[in-house]
């Protein structure tokens, strides 16, 4: 049995990495008790799928973890998952829906064609920021440079960049929401302001949603019917065993951090 999680990633605990926040999840599952099927060989891990790795110190509430589980869950069981893992996540992450899978379900990474962003871009007014919205969206190509295996290539973004607005201003600039493709490459978010104007800073970025194409219709990844399985994750002071990411219990590593959960 496979199980499709939807949790959050906001706060602190965006400058985890990617593999960090594996790491959480297989502790998170193992306290949980939950029978998570484990691979063959001489180190056996967790059977676990994420979904579109998130850059690290962006946040997000549309994150996406597939678990193959060795025993099945009841319906029951599956409902309360939201509540029986998010206390064991650090405060940041939570669960907020869970919803068995069908057999032969395509994997996250096949299934997600594009995810929708809100973007804050630095020392820009909002007047200012329709401007670049509708000169964009009335191109024929949104043109920047990439580095691909070492090298720099031109890319046009443009049939990739699905929609972008002007959403409101914010304190420090003005936030921007956008649908970009990810297929056959992914335009990460810094990328679409560069395209708009080189001058462009990138500030809070947050994933909103991902989304599918099944039966012609978009979607988010879970089965249409998990919306009845959505709750919203207990409060963090209701477990005693949940944990904040206190800056003496992270390291500065590069762009992110290493969390030191074994303490």
């Amino acid at each position: 049995m496979r199980v499709r999680i939807r949790f959050a990633k906001m706060g602190k605990v965006r400058f985890t990495s990617h593999r960090d926040v594996a790491r959480m999840w297989e502790r998170a599952l193992r306290r949980a008790r939950l029978p998570v099927a484990q691979t063959q060989g001489f180190r056996p891990r967790p059977k676990l799928s994420f979904g579109l790795a998130l850059s690290t110190g962006h946040e997000s509430l549309a994150e996406y973890l597939d678990v193959e589980l060795a025993d099945p869950l009841s319906e029951a069981e599956v409902l309360e998952l939201p509540g029986r893992l998010s206390p064991e996540l650090p405060i940041g992450v939570d669960v907020f829906a869970a919803a068995p899978l069908e057999a032969g379900s395509a994997s996250l990474q096949e299934a997600v064609r594009s995810c929708t962003w809100h973007i804050e871009a630095l020392d820009l007014g909002v007047e200012a920021a329709q401007t670049l919205v509708e000169r964009a969206l009335a191109a024929e190509t949104l043109v920047v440079a990439r580095q691909r295996k070492g090298r720099e290539v031109v890319d046009d973004l443009r049939p990739a960049v699905l929609s972008v607005s002007v959403v409101e201003p914010t304190p420090a600039g003005v936030e921007l929401e956008a649908e970009l493709a990810v297929h056959p490459r992914s335009v990460r978010p810094f990328e679409l302001l560069a395209a708009l104007d080189p001058a462009l800073a990138e500030g809070r970025v947050r994933r909103t949603a991902q989304w599918t194409w099944r039966d012609g219709l978009r979607q988010e990844p879970l089965p249409l019917a998990a919306g009845l399985h959505l709750s919203p994750p207990p409060p963090a002071e209701a477990s005693t065993t949940r944990r904040d990411l206190p800056d003496d219990r992270a390291r500065s590593r590069g762009a992110g951090v290493e969390l030191a959960l074994d303490r």
